[in-house]
């Protein structure tokens, strides 16, 4: 980007501020995923999915946040996966270590 067009993405001033400080990121998705798990806790006491909450959440967005959302499942799924391969290494290491 140039000075007369700057990069939506950037991070300013108070994205630092936020990030310094480890606040909560709540996007739109993450902000009605917390809606449908209360509404879903109040009125399903016995249980439900976890799938039903990300489905109502997502439903409930509007069609321009639709992508931005999936970006956010893709990247905590791929999160997830990550620190599992990392668990199971730590893992595997330590019994590697009290055999040796």
């Amino acid at each position: 980007m140039n000075a007369m067009m700057p990069d939506p993405y950037a991070p300013d001033e108070f994205d630092d501020l936020m990030s310094k400080n480890k606040a909560p990121v709540l996007t739109p998705f993450a902000t009605l995923f917390n809606e449908a798990e209360e509404l879903l806790l109040a009125t399903r006491p016995d249980g439900f999915d976890v799938e039903e909450i990300g489905r109502l959440a997502f439903e409930k967005l509007p069609e321009d946040e639709l992508y931005g959302a999936l970006d956010q499942l893709f990247y905590t799924y791929w999160s997830a996966r990550d620190m599992d391969r990392k668990t199971l290494a730590r893992y595997e290491a330590q019994a590697g270590e009290s055999r040796g």
